[in-house]
């Protein structure tokens, strides 16, 4: 998955993001680049969070960015990867809802989505590969841990 996220090049590194948003925006934005979703998704991803809190950051240091309402401005399945050098904090005071790790899911309809959350469980089942992806720098870094850890 890892080695697919950088063939059809959605990811993205960043050193810091303004806030929350920002990092939804920067993270989402792989999607929007490739043509998988449009700004209109991203918005809505964020409506989300402004709804219904940072639901989004799944464990600490790891947020998987999507819409529960549907997939508005989504054309095609796909995960994107950003990471920050600086964790980005949901609620203040609460370390637990920082994340560096960004995983933004777009999917056309429920069943693809739960086709992507399963790729992403390989992931968050595997405490060494999250220590890894933490450590990551480049694009060909993701790749060999790919190579490593998802074969």
């Amino acid at each position: 998955m890892l080695k697919e996220i950088v063939e059809k090049n959605r990811f993205s590194f960043y050193d810091s993001a303004e806030d929350w948003r920002d990092a939804v925006v920067k993270s989402c934005e792989p999607l929007v680049r490739t043509g998988c979703a449009t700004q209109e998704y991203t918005q809505k991803v964020i409506e989300c969070v402004e709804e219904l809190g940072p639901y989004i950051v799944i464990i600490p240091g790891l947020a998987i960015p999507h819409s529960t309402k549907g997939s508005p401005g989504v054309s095609q399945n796909a995960i994107a990867f950003a990471k920050f050098e600086h964790p980005v904090s949901f609620e203040p005071g609460n370390p637990e809802k920082d994340a560096s790790l960004f995983f933004a899911l777009a999917a056309v309809d429920e069943d693809e989505h739960v086709k992507n959350m399963r790729q992403l469980f390989k992931i968050l089942s595997d405490e060494e590969l999250l220590e890894k992806l933490m450590q990551v720098k480049s694009p060909q870094e993701l790749v060999t841990l790919d190579e490593l850890y998802l074969k």
